[in-house]
């Protein structure tokens, strides 16, 4: 098993994380060092990365390299939700988000998803359709504010399998499914999620049938073209940005 690391100063950090979100969606570190941040990737990502960035730097990782995502996956509170790991206790005044991703991108703590999760508190209940589910952070919270059903749907097997298995430590239900949502008809749904590439995000706008859609998963000077939808607001957190459209 190989991890690559690339590392940029504070001033290109929003670039560089922004490469890394569509050469590792199944997830990735990112560590501050004193001029700048360090992010880092693991074997099929890293090579993904390595062929972006031919002076990344590999080294081989020992067996267990997994058990690194306890080192920076901390818990994170965002109005009433509290999302964090399986080996923490949440507070006992919050609904508990439990998610161990695994192999698939989505801790909580990363600022799409925290923007995602503040747009999700104000929907009203409704069907949902999370595309790029990842870990299942974002279906989950939504099935646990009552909405439903909830469809969650990704490209990658480890992120279907992920979300299956935190749903079920969560004791919620989802319908899960291997999809490529950028090529397949989406179920048609009160709200859409999409914490996704921003290139994806906007090949959405033919094949989604949602009545709103909350998208994020790009920096804050991206502007996501969607002509079927209006837009409706703008969130933004350390560089990056979350949007909430309608369907026009």
């Amino acid at each position: 098993m190989i991890r690559a690391v690339v590392k940029a100063p504070f001033e290109a950090a929003e670039s560089l994380r922004a490469q890394f979100v569509e050469l590792a969606p199944e997830g990735f570190e990112e560590l501050e060092t004193g001029d700048g941040v360090e992010l880092a990737a693991y074997g099929e990502a890293a090579q993904r990365v390595v062929a972006a960035f031919p002076d990344a730097h590999v080294e081989q990782v020992d067996d267990g390299w997994e058990d690194r995502w306890r080192e920076f996956h901390r818990p994170v509170r965002i109005g009433q939700l509290w999302v964090g790991p399986p080996w923490l206790p949440p507070p006992a005044d919050a609904i508990a988000v439990v998610i161990d991703p695994g192999g698939a991108f989505g801790t909580g703590a990363h600022p799409t998803t925290r923007l995602c999760l503040e747009l999700l508190l104000e929907q009203p209940p409704g069907s949902v359709v999370d595309v790029g589910c990842g870990s299942g952070v974002l279906a989950i919270a939504a099935a646990l504010l009552g909405h439903a059903p909830v469809h969650a749907l990704d490209s990658a097997e480890a992120a279907v399998e992920a979300s299956r298995q935190n749903a079920t430590v969560n004791g919620v239900a989802l319908a899960t499914e291997l999809s490529d949502a950028t090529e397949s008809t989406l179920p048609s749904t009160d709200l859409a999620l999409a914490n996704i590439a921003l290139a994806a995000v906007e090949l959405l706008d033919s094949t989604l049938w949602s009545a709103r859609l909350i998208a994020s998963g790009y920096l804050v000077a991206d502007r996501p073209e969607l002509p079927g939808f209006r837009h409706v607001e703008r969130r933004e957190l350390d560089g990056w940005a979350a949007d909430l459209f309608e369907q026009r």
